[in-house]
């Protein structure tokens, strides 16, 4: 029997006798046979059970048989486990703690586990490794041991959806002795999760956001926002303003990154609204890449034209983490948000009938006009909603500033107001010292008194500036800055001088039109009366 083969196998142990004597080799092979038999029906009896319980058992019976289940359990298994997962919360936005976590454990499994997968790239020279799907990592803190399993669950589709929702969900479970259950959930977890921050800030790279339409937010892996890596090389040393302007808005920057705890004191959102006008070329979308280049924040370009209303919008400013500048170019050309919007030509629809009736509902979609609101983006910028999250830098570009709405632009929604306007003599320098890396010049006195009497962008001064080939030196690079100036000069009066004949002239047929109006006004030499009859008829008389 079974029982006679245990108690011989342990007799063996303690006597240092062979099988060979005591146990033949062939019924020890028959004996391991007919347990696998046996272990194969147990095996298949349980999942029978398990199935005939999970269909046919009513779910009331089933509440208090997994109860006791558990308590029967517990007092056999003495580990705790803890679940964190990727998602957690309805509006499906990455945990922080989970995206910690696996930042920890990244340091950890590199040396450990076997199956990796290699994530960013750092600068284009390092790989950030990290563990794969379903591996465990052990893990000690002060003698105590836990342990790190990736968890991922497929799920199944139980109906037809236009937008499938993602097949798969990931967690991270911890699993660790019970009677150290206050200090891991204390002290070790804290420490996780504040080395797993500290290496995603060294290991991240700055990125650039776009908002993906919201047909595409629930599709297979569906995402708000789509990314690249954000490499601009602007910084405020190399922008084209004046030392004192750029001085003051660096000033402001690092008090605003600085002021968490004044923000609370104040009981103000952790936020802060910038204005950046001026004519086209001035240099705006190159100040926010210095901005995010010294705050090391990631940018968030927002198109608002592709926002069907103000509930998707809400959605984008959830989903945008902190240390973030949220970017709205162009705001006067985004939307018209007075409410009066263009209508669309009516387009021929004779052959939407014979089109695919899911690409027929997703270019319906497309046609539709956004639906968002002035207040909608007011609540965006300065509502409760503002509120979520923290340490964030809203930035509104126009190149006409009188077209927008005084509420948009208020103080508190627009804190500052940056204009950035034609180029002077100081941003020249600074162009100058960036192209042809001159400090000093004999022909600078020139350009500062032809800066000073001409208006000319930084772009173009830029343009200039830069050696169309190999040949061409500083000297050149200034006189051709300096013919361009002449020009632009001559332009400028030649303009002004006809927008002044053209003034002229209107003013003149406005007068002539005048002068024929009164003219046909005044009575004719033959409607003066006389004696009651016309001057024609006192003739004829």
């Amino acid at each position: 029997s079974v029982t006679c083969g245990n108690s011989l196998v342990v007799k063996f142990a303690r006597t240092n006798l062979t099988f060979k004597g005591l146990f033949p080799k062939e019924k020890m092979m028959m004996w391991m046979g007919e347990m696998g038999a046996q272990l194969g029906s147990v095996i298949a009896s349980v999942m029978f059970v398990g199935t005939i319980f999970r269909q046919y058992l009513p779910p009331q019976l089933r509440y208090y048989v997994d109860k006791y289940h558990h308590k029967l359990v517990k007092l056999f298994y003495p580990y705790i486990q803890i679940t964190f997962d990727e998602y957690n919360n309805e509006f499906h936005k990455r945990s922080e703690v989970y995206s910690a976590i696996q930042s920890y454990l990244s340091t950890k499994s590199s040396t450990i586990v076997r199956r990796l997968k290699a994530h960013d790239v750092k600068d284009s020279k390092s790989l950030v490794l990290a563990m794969d799907d379903n591996e465990e990592v052990a893990d000690e803190f002060q003698g105590i041991k836990v342990w790190w399993v990736l968890v991922k669950r497929e799920l199944r589709q139980t109906s037809f959806s236009v937008y499938p929702q993602s097949d798969e969900k990931k967690h991270y479970k911890l699993t660790f002795h019970r009677r150290h259950r206050d200090v891991v959930t204390g002290a070790y977890l804290a420490q996780v999760i504040k080395e797993g921050k500290a290496i995603t800030v060294g290991n991240r790279q700055r990125k650039l956001y776009v908002n993906n339409p919201s047909r595409n937010w629930y599709t297979y892996r569906g995402s708000t926002w789509s990314h690249v890596v954000f490499e601009h090389p602007a910084t405020f040393e190399t922008l084209a303003l004046h030392p004192k302007m750029k001085e003051e808005i660096v000033n402001d920057l690092i008090k605003f990154r600085e002021g968490k705890e004044y923000y609370a004191k104040i009981g103000k959102a952790w936020k802060r609204g910038y204005l950046l006008y001026g004519p086209p070329g001035t240099g705006k979308s190159t100040m926010i890449a210095a901005m995010s280049n010294l705050m090391d924040y990631d940018v968030y370009d927002l198109e608002l034209t592709t926002v069907k209303d103000n509930t998707e919008l809400r959605k984008l400013l959830i989903d945008t983490p902190s240390k973030s500048i949220i970017v709205i170019e162009d705001i006067d050309c985004s939307l018209d948000l007075t409410g009066q919007r263009k209508k669309k030509k009516e387009k021929d629809e004779e052959d939407n009938e014979e089109k695919d009736p899911v690409k027929k509902e997703m270019e319906k979609e497309e046609s539709q006009p956004s639906k968002v609101t002035l207040s909608g983006l007011l609540n965006f910028i300065d509502g409760i909603w503002s509120a979520c999250g923290g340490e964030r830098l809203i930035v509104f570009t126009t190149n006409y500033v009188d077209k927008l709405d005084p509420a948009l632009i208020r103080r508190g929604r627009m804190d500052k107001r940056i204009e950035l306007s034609y180029c002077c003599y100081e941003a020249f320098k600074v162009l100058a010292k960036n192209y042809l890396d001159l400090e000093s010049h004999e022909l600078f006195e020139t350009i500062e008194r032809l800066l000073g009497e001409t208006n000319m962008i930084p772009a173009d001064v830029a343009e200039n500036l830069m050696p169309n080939s190999v040949t061409e030196d500083a000297d050149s690079c200034l006189k051709k800055f300096i013919e361009a100036l002449e020009s632009a000069k001559e332009e400028a009066r030649k303009k002004a001088e006809e927008e002044e004949a053209s003034k002229k002239a209107e003013e003149e047929a406005k007068l002539k039109a005048e002068k024929e109006e009164r003219e046909k006004q005044e009575p004719g030499k033959d409607e003066v009366k006389c004696n009651g009859t016309s001057a024609k008829e006192e003739d004829a008389k």
